[in-house]
């Protein structure tokens, strides 16, 4: 299969996401003002509370299996070594950058999270319905494809909110601390005004409530990606759910219903939160090239190395769309819900749309090339 045909069958799924991607820029134009930041913020609300979830269990619920859990056992190790890596070289990013402390957990947090979900569940359907594609029938491919987006969805999701939202919780915890050192110091010389007083308390306030929401938050996921599990591997559980036969499949029915409008709402949002970026922010710009290299540059590197080192040691099937989602996983773009983490604690949101908007402006060109060159690696 020739480089044309490649890079035809890679492009075309982006070349989706950026259209749309587009759509949410358009629409949260001052002047048209249908995706503003208000209504971003409660159409993120809705999406990670409700559309996210549905669309995780549901999608687990009907595509994973006993048999094929044990076969992608590998999926759950891979993703950690994203994190890993990344986190790593974002360390190496911090000590030559040296930025505010507010911003260090965006920073590393940017990359060691990639978009392990809604991207999968655009591109490689689309890839599959490609006449180019190198991944054989295209109704086995798709039903396949499903079935590893859903569980790179569901373990990037449990990754990232326990890991990523903590690092951006110590380092704002620090940088808030080192504000209420400067403020006590002051307090110390000067009589304490009823104003500050009552900030501080706002400021406790809004913690308690950051930690109520995420505490109900994780739980509901938790729950829900269990529950998806649990369906998808007991035999009658999902007899009585998943199927055209089975007895309560209108509960299926719905929850896919509700989940499907996840992928389009989050992509418009993304475009809607990539306008605030050309608004500029405090971040300097070899700090924002020094995240797009590592995410587009070296984690793909090291990726190569390591699934193709996987699959020598006979870690991994060598079934070509398996092969091409865990190389995938080392080259997407950061996740979007970094954006949700910092807007949630009301910091770094200006740096955070500066960064997405540099990462996803290239990621067309990034994933285009890179997923063309996987797929020469694994035809």
């Amino acid at each position: 299969m020739g480089f044309v045909d490649l890079f035809s069958a890679a492009s075309m799924p982006v070349l989706k996401v950026l259209i749309v991607t587009a759509h949410g820029s358009f629409l949260a134009l001052d002047s048209i003002d249908i995706l503003g930041q208000s209504t971003r913020k409660q159409v993120n609300n809705i999406v990670f509370y409700v559309f996210n979830p549905a669309l995780v269990s549901s999608n687990l619920a009907s595509t994973i299996t006993y048999k094929n859990m044990i076969s992608m056992w590998f999926m759950p190790v891979n993703i950690l070594l994203t994190f890993i890596i990344g986190s790593t070289l974002g360390w190496l990013l911090l000590l030559i950058s040296r930025p505010p402390q507010h911003i260090k957990g965006l920073i590393i947090g940017t990359c060691a999270a990639g978009n392990l979900g809604n991207i999968f569940l655009i591109i490689l359907p689309a890839v599959c319905k490609e006449k180019a594609s190198p991944f054989g029938d295209p109704d086995v491919c798709y039903e396949n494809s499903i079935t590893y987006a859903s569980l790179s969805l569901a373990i990037g999701a449990v990754y990232l909110w326990g890991y990523v939202y903590n690092l951006v919780r110590v380092f704002v915890g620090h940088a808030l601390k080192s504000v209420t050192v400067r403020e006590d110091l002051a307090h110390a010389l000067l009589p304490l005004s009823p104003s500050s007083t009552n900030t501080d308390g706002k400021l406790k306030q809004r913690c308690k409530c950051l930690r109520d929401q995420m505490t109900i938050r994780s739980f509901l996921n938790f729950v829900l990606k269990i529950v998806g599990f649990m369906i998808g591997t007991i035999t009658p559980l999902r007899r009585l759910l998943i199927g055209t036969t089975a007895p309560l499949r209108v509960i299926q029915d719905s929850a896919s219903l509700v989940g499907d409008a996840a992928i389009p709402m989050v992509t418009l949002i993304i475009g809607g939160n990539l306008l605030r970026g050309l608004k500029g922010s405090s971040i300097s710009l070899p700090t924002v090239l020094g995240i797009v290299s590592v995410r587009y540059i070296f984690l793909p590197l090291c990726g190569i190395l390591i699934v193709k080192g996987a699959v020598y040691l006979r870690f991994v099937e060598a079934d070509p769309l398996y092969v091409f989602v865990l190389l995938l996983q080392f080259a997407v773009p950061p996740a979007m819900n970094t954006g949700t983490i910092m807007q949630l604690f009301g910091v770094g949101e200006s740096e955070c749309s500066v960064i997405m908007l540099w990462a996803y402006g290239l990621a067309s060109i990034s994933l285009s090339l890179w997923s063309t060159f996987f797929m020469w690696l694994v035809s």
